[in-house]
């Protein structure tokens, strides 16, 4: 696998190399210059395939000869080893549910198979690197447990102080070891542009190895596709044939773009439906060709406050890059807080189904999508993260308590260790270069 940057100002790399250096150093991403079709024979027998052989599949298209068979098979075998489940709630709508991985949230699959990965390529070179890393909320939960104690590996975290909800700040700031959070005095974008910043600093580059584990990296999307796959092969094996509409809740767009990347290998998908909160930045330029970032707003869907998406870049180029056609793969809606706590109401009144805030900005996405479409057609809204870990917010606007799967309940008693830091790059460089 060969990769550029997009901004065709940094030669171009391997995957172990865009790996770990996350960010070309002309401050553009690495995309692959090729994305190979599958075979028609995997799309007619995929109803048979586990999620993890769909995996294995998706991967060793994708990698080439990157990673030999028998390690990519322990690689996936290693972090794909939960299921993605497929679950009707209503005639022709279905919720993917992404969150049964360790903790809790859709970054499971790409932080497990992105520290299974590394691990892999470290032992090779036996090196050591310290990972970077920015959250609006489910990411910093995901690197912390897919990379907790891996050898050779130091994370640091950084996330926005009074901006995830605190099942998810424990998450991150409890494990300890190898796992570092900082407690930035901002918003999520400031916590992105110190890593940013951090990775085109020439002193801290010659200092440390330091790598990304943020959707900015490639090995962060790769597994992202694997579950688009395996919704599709659950449709199958049920039966279902119409064209199917995927809803993406997106904040960073990184999410999307692995869905796109799957319709580019061939999954037959009508359209990807990009719902937002009030940062809408994607849906206005989707309406109207013009993007226009600014900065985030502070919502209940917290993991979606991003008012300049990292991943827009290549969410274009992957939809076609010319606006034209970038609207004929990816239509747009957004929710105000309003809006999404009405459909928990709503939905669960009507269906006894329990969505956090972000499953249902997606589904009142795909909802009037499909209204506004009037054609029959296979509606399924991606799942983010276990509703569990928004309880102030889904319990207050159901009006009742709901069950805490005791993984979640029991990180409440935990001690939070973080450390504060400004939204200065100057204190963050201080920090990395005294460790």
């Amino acid at each position: 696998m060969i990769l550029y940057s997009t901004k065709h100002a940094s030669p171009d790399v391997s995957l172990e190399e865009a790996v770990f250096r996350g960010l070309p150093p002309d401050n553009g991403l690495y995309m692959p210059y090729e994305i190979p079709t599958l075979p028609q024979s995997f799309f007619d027998t995929i109803g048979d395939l586990s999620i993890s052989e769909i995996a294995f599949e998706v991967a060793k298209a994708l990698l080439g000869n990157d990673v030999p068979e028998g390690d990519l098979k322990g690689i996936i075998e290693r972090s794909i080893n939960f299921e993605a489940p497929l679950v009707g709630i209503e005639p022709n709508k279905y919720v993917l549910e992404l969150f049964h991985g360790p903790s809790m949230a859709f970054k499971d699959f790409g932080a497990r198979f992105m520290a299974a990965l590394m691990s892999y390529f470290l032992q090779k070179s036996h090196q050591d690197i310290h990972i970077l890393v920015a959250t609006s909320g489910d990411t910093g939960g995901a690197v912390a447990q897919g990379f907790y104690n891996t050898p050779g590996i130091k994370v640091t975290i950084l996330y926005p102080t009074g901006k995830v909800s605190d099942i998810q700040e424990k998450q991150l700031t409890t494990l300890g070891g190898n796992v570092t959070a900082l407690e930035v005095d901002g918003t999520f974008d400031d916590c992105q542009s110190l890593v940013k910043q951090a990775f085109l600093d020439q002193e801290l580059s010659s200092k440390y190895n330091l790598a990304s584990a943020n959707s900015i990296n490639i090995s962060r999307l790769i597994p992202q596709s694997f579950y688009y796959f395996n919704a599709y092969a659950q449709l199958k094996k049920a039966g279902v044939d119409k064209p199917v509409v995927f809803c993406v809740p997106s904040g960073n767009f990184g999410n999307l773009s692995a869905g796109l990347i799957a319709q580019r290998m061939g999954l037959p998908v009508k359209m990807f439906v990009a719902a937002t909160n009030i940062n809408n930045i994607v849906p206005n330029y989707l309406a109207s060709g013009v993007y226009e970032p600014r900065p985030s707003q502070e919502t209940i869907s917290n993991a979606m406050d991003v008012g300049n998406p990292s991943n827009f870049i290549r969410m274009q180029l992957l939809a076609g890059d010319a606006y034209e056609e970038v609207v004929k793969h990816i239509a747009g809606d957004f929710s105000n807080d309003d809006d999404t706590r009405v459909t928990m109401k709503e939905v669960y009144d009507k269906t006894g189904y329990i969505m956090c805030p972000h499953t249902a900005v997606a589904y009142r996405g795909l909802n009037s999508y499909m209204t506004e479409l009037g054609e029959d057609v296979t509606g399924v809204l991606l799942s983010t993260a276990h509703y569990a870990k928004f309880l102030d917010v889904v319990e207050g606007t159901l009006g009742t308590t709901v069950p805490i799967p005791e993984r979640l309940s029991a990180l409440l008693s935990k001690e939070k260790i973080a450390i504060p830091m400004s939204t200065k790059f100057s204190d963050f460089k201080n920090y990395l270069l005294q460790l």
